[in-house]
């Protein structure tokens, strides 16, 4: 899978969101930027990113780092230059 693949499905998988991905064909990075994320444990979030890639997670996509955000967590994430 490509980068623009996987940020194509998670975008489609939740509702008002925008995913940035990185990767190498095997190895992802994706940031998702979402208010769905609000009120939301880490754990759920990541679970929500999951079920938009479903079953490639098991064989298209080796590995794959998660961060989310909601969109005021993004802002101050840019502010400090917290990504990489």
């Amino acid at each position: 899978m490509t980068p623009e693949e996987i940020k194509a499905l998670i975008e489609i998988g939740i509702q008002s969101c925008e995913a940035f991905v990185d990767g190498d064909g095997s190895h992802f990075v994706a940031h998702v930027v979402s208010d769905e994320f609000v009120n939301k444990t880490i754990i759920k979030q990541h679970k929500m990113v999951y079920a938009s890639l479903g079953d490639r997670m098991e064989s298209a996509i080796h590995a794959l780092s998660i961060q989310t955000y909601t969109t005021e967590s993004w802002k101050k994430a840019k502010r400090f230059q917290v990504l990489s």
